[in-house]
């Protein structure tokens, strides 16, 4: 690993769960997560579902959602809905660790804040993503959630 890539990994709080430094790998896992989350809080639906892999599954609230494709992921959203019923406006990741990495996949647990527009934080989540490069494209094809 480069001492570039290691700086980065460090600064960006990337660690595996032994405290040892993430494959390069990972850090390709991290961009795309870190998209995932800028699209998210842009609410930009069409970039937020380029930052996927179909079929993508979603576990949160006691349910499984399993959207087939892009197209039926970017119709079954709305942040612009989600915001005004949730006083949320933008969200971040707390921390971020890859606990087990490889060239193909990348298991990361999160913690994301929800922030309303007075920058207060409404509540915090922890998370578990599965995040897979298929094709040379890393994409989230999973995502497990303590949130509603």
């Amino acid at each position: 690993m480069t001492r570039l890539c290691l700086a980065l990994l460090v600064s960006c709080g990337v660690t595996c769960a032994n405290g040892a430094t993430a494959p390069v790998s990972s850090s390709a896992a991290i961009a795309v997560m870190n998209d995932f989350l800028v699209a998210f809080n842009a609410r930009d639906e069409v970039a937020w579902a380029r930052t996927l892999h179909f079929p993508h599954v979603r576990v949160a609230s006691g349910e499984v959602v399993v959207y087939a494709n892009e197209a039926e992921f970017i119709a079954a959203m709305d942040l612009d809905r989600f915001a005004q019923t949730t006083s949320w406006n933008h969200s971040t990741w707390d921390e971020m660790n890859v606990i087990q990495a490889s060239a193909a996949k990348a298991h990361i647990t999160v913690t994301f804040s929800r922030f309303n527009a007075g920058g207060d934080k409404i509540s915090s989540y922890r998370s578990l993503y599965v995040v897979e490069n298929i094709d040379g494209r890393w994409g989230v094809r999973a995502r497990s959630s303590f949130a509603p």
